[in-house]
């Protein structure tokens, strides 16, 4: 970029370097705004003669032009692109989605100097009208060849981001006890409909049982049953592992545990298991508490029926101390 300080009747097309102030305090136009014929009446009013702008030189690209490209490459998903003041491209949901996040990619894309990329965290839960993600470039332009190998570097790893819907997600829930399943129910319910609620669901299909295999096994088939976005159980013991009765009963309808374990506090018990694509989830003591735990980070990309990994879990120990 060219920077120079022109007379005002000049100025027209050129970039503010600077933003420009009336003489009371209040900003008569932003740095970066491109200036109009209208603008230069506008200067010459308030009585200015000259002016510092910039212009673009060969090989450059727009702020503007440079931040709506990879915005128009990053992502996909319920979101649309809104343009902002300085060289910011802000994407906003659409509905109510989940968010999942190449953070690889991110960083690489981040090292460059010629834009950055700020998101929302990996499995996070957003509504209608939230900011999910904004791109920002450097001052008033970059580097064309920058910027083309910024946008194929996203066109051959990306996307970076997917904002993946929750269209009418439902949940079944089962709770356990060794004495009586109601007892867990009575424990339980109120924080489970807390804890749903923060994502815009109420508990579809609800059992209890007591916590024996038999039991189990024939609740969880009628959960199935009912095809829901995810499983819950609500148990009053902790589990010793797969090789507990839940656990058990798992494997007994059919089902295989994807990851016992996750490096969350609170939640570290979390079971993740599936019977074909149907996630069931176990975390004891999870749901005797609102406050946040294993189960809000991966309830938004499981009711949005996307089949969260053993890895994906095992990767939630960075920022999985809650409390």
């Amino acid at each position: 970029m060219k920077a120079q300080t022109v007379d005002v009747k000049a100025s027209m097309g050129r970039v503010l370097c600077c933003t420009v102030f009336r003489p009371g305090g209040k900003k008569l136009l932003a740095k970066g705004h491109v200036i109009s014929d209208e603008d230069v009446r506008i200067l010459e009013s308030e009585g200015m003669e000259s002016i510092w702008v910039t212009e673009l030189e060969d090989g450059e690209v727009g702020e503007d032009d440079a931040v709506a490209a990879v915005a128009g490459e990053m992502g996909c998903g319920s979101f649309e692109i809104r343009l902002a003041a300085g060289g910011r491209a802000n994407l906003v949901a659409t509905e109510s989605c989940c968010l999942l996040v190449d953070d690889e990619l991110l960083k690489s894309i981040n090292c460059t100097s010629s834009v950055v990329i700020a998101t929302a965290a990996n499995f996070s839960y957003a509504v209608a009208g939230q900011r999910i993600a904004t791109v920002k470039s450097a001052p008033f332009a970059v580097a064309k060849d920058h910027l083309e190998a910024v946008v194929t570097t996203i066109r051959e790893r990306g996307p970076i981001l997917l904002a993946r819907p929750l269209r009418n997600p439902s949940v079944g829930v089962l709770y356990t006890d060794p004495i009586s399943g109601e007892r867990a129910r009575q424990l339980f319910e109120n924080i489970m409909r807390q804890r749903l609620e923060r994502f815009g669901v109420n508990p579809n299909f609800v059992l209890a049982c007591t916590e024996d295999e038999n039991s189990v096994s024939r609740c969880m088939q009628h959960l199935l049953r009912s095809k829901p976005s995810v499983i819950l159980v609500a148990s009053t013991t902790a589990p010793a592992g797969p090789e507990d009765i839940i656990g058990q009963s798992i494997v007994r309808v059919g089902g295989t545990v994807e990851r016992f374990l996750a490096p969350v506090e609170p939640g570290n018990l979390l079971m993740l298991s599936y019977k074909d694509e149907m996630p069931i989830v176990s975390a004891p003591g999870c749901f005797r508490s609102a406050k946040p735990n294993v189960v809000d980070m991966i309830l938004p990309p499981l009711l949005a029926r996307y089949r969260v990994t053993g890895w994906e879990i095992a990767c939630l120990g960075h920022g999985g101390l809650l409390a």
